[in-house]
């Protein structure tokens, strides 16, 4: 003889309350309009836009935009240690140690002693990492120019300023962007 199950008088009256779905409705336009209120994803699809544009363009100095960001920070910061470099990044000290022998075994950079605290080593470019941070640097500099080719030069200033605002602590965020170094010629 088989055993019945009964159900529950509260789950069956949920089973019979419960509404059947909707008919497979095709969708013609996507609606993003929620998605495009969110600071995030608007971060986002900015951010893919630029990078695929720096992907593209930096290949051929074999640069990754991390690559990039670090060789820039010791082209306006000579000596500048691993350490600051991991802070100003936000980078773990443990990724960057490959990044740094990378780099050097590449010969665009090289380790020198820090003039201050014996235990460090200040980084530094090789004049060949001069050469190509030169050039990346003017590449960067174009595509930046390209992917905002949209917002005026206010408009870009602002954007900056306010996505600064997102990421940095309250009192730097209030400070004004450094000068933009990489518009003026000359300057590594």
């Amino acid at each position: 003889m088989a055993t019945r199950t009964r159900t529950s008088p509260p789950i069956a009256a949920a089973k019979e309350r419960a509404v059947a779905p909707p008919a497979a409705a095709a969708v013609d336009t996507v609606d993003t309009s929620y998605l495009e209120t969110l600071v995030g994803y608007n971060a986002r699809r900015a951010a893919l836009s630029v990078i695929g544009l720096f992907l593209q363009r930096m290949a051929v100095y074999g640069l990754r935009p991390v690559d990039f960001s670090v060789l820039s920070l010791i082209t306006h910061n000579p000596g500048i240690t691993s350490s600051q470099l991991c802070s100003a990044l936000s980078i773990l000290p443990p990724n960057l140690v490959g990044m740094v022998n990378a780099l050097a075994r590449r010969g665009l950079i090289q380790r020198l002693p820090h003039p201050r605290d014996g235990r460090a080593l200040g980084l530094h470019l090789t004049a060949e990492g001069q050469s190509l941070m030169r050039d990346a640097e003017c590449t960067a500099r174009n595509l930046e120019d390209e992917a905002t080719g949209q917002l005026s030069t206010a408009e870009r200033k602002t954007l900056i300023r306010l996505l600064r605002k997102v990421y940095l602590p309250p009192a730097t965020a209030a400070a004004p962007p450094p000068p933009d170094k990489a518009a003026q010629p000359g300057k590594l």
